[in-house]
């Protein structure tokens, strides 16, 4: 594989398309809306600028990778001469379900087609394909270019080959793949989201506060970053998103999003994207939240 299309330039689209290019892949990065892509780029110099700081890349290295990332608006311009599109789309299942449709029109035949989602049924996406055999999940972790886990997620008619070839590809990331079947939530999610979501109800129910649930679980669990402070980072529209696919999945009302969390979403509170959730985000300050209207 050698050239990779990304569907996708919000932050997990242009995290993997930062990986590929720095990793010396021929990277497709598309998408729909001229200013998105734009941002993308801008956010992949960015954050390639602070691996210089850091003096994990060269001036030269980000001047190369940078060169080896070509932007599109049209989808079948971006996905015409790809060994692997891996989809960063937003997480709603009839987008992707659409996307899916026109990749397995728009592809070469050999190409690999891989969905970057959290939760979505990799089985669902790949019936919709007259390749079901070469559909797989390949769930990256943000930051994409930090952290070292791919979930690869086998889908029902998955094959062995392309199950291997992207184990192997992950692997040549630099990165470690985890293969997983394709349940609800998959292994990550279906772990993660119930406690992020326990900590949700402990503040609805007045246990305590955001500060305060976050502290006991990063030094008393010694989790790097708080529940509420991560599910601000992942998107609480996201979290919303997920919690459904499981609750939905299995039919099981512990994994019922908690009414609090759905009411935030509603009101437009989507944590670091929107500047608010369980805490404040004033711009330029996302990794620093700087207060929350809760307390305890």
């Amino acid at each position: 594989m050698k050239n990779i299309s990304v569907i996708g330039s919000g932050t997990m689209g242009n995290g993997i398309a930062h990986l590929f290019a720095q990793q010396g892949f021929e990277v497709a990065l598309v998408d729909l809306s001229p200013d998105q892509l734009q941002k993308g780029m801008a956010t992949i110099a960015k954050n390639m600028d602070r691996q210089i700081s850091k003096g994990t890349l060269t001036e030269t290295d980000k001047a190369a990778s940078l060169h080896r990332i070509t932007s599109y608006t049209s989808l079948a311009d971006g996905v015409k001469e790809a060994d692997l599109v891996v989809e960063a789309a937003t997480e709603k299942i009839e987008i992707k379900l659409d996307l899916f449709r026109q990749l397995d029109l728009l592809t070469p035949a050999k190409a690999v087609l891989a969905s970057n989602t959290s939760s979505i049924s990799i089985t669902q996406i790949a019936a919709v394909t007259q390749r079901p055999s070469q559909v797989i999940g390949m769930h990256f972790m943000n930051p994409v270019p930090v952290m070292k886990l791919v979930e690869v997620i086998r889908g029902y008619t998955t094959s062995e080959e392309t199950t291997r070839q992207i184990m192997s590809l992950s692997s040549q990331l630099e990165k470690v793949p985890v293969e997983v079947k394709d349940y609800p939530g998959f292994v990550a999610n279906r772990i993660l989201m119930p406690m992020i979501n326990e900590a949700m109800y402990t503040l609805y129910e007045g246990v305590t506060g955001v500060s305060e649930i976050d502290t006991v679980m990063k030094l008393g669990m010694a989790h790097p970053m708080g529940p509420l402070q991560l599910a601000d980072f992942i998107g609480l529209d996201v979290c919303l998103s997920i919690l459904n696919v499981l609750h939905e999945g299995f039919g099981n009302p512990k994994y019922a999003p908690c009414p609090l969390l759905i009411n935030m979403v509603a009101a437009g509170f989507k944590g670091v994207k929107s500047g608010e959730g369980f805490y404040c985000y004033p711009a330029g300050t996302k990794d620093y939240p700087v207060s929350t209207r809760f307390s305890k």
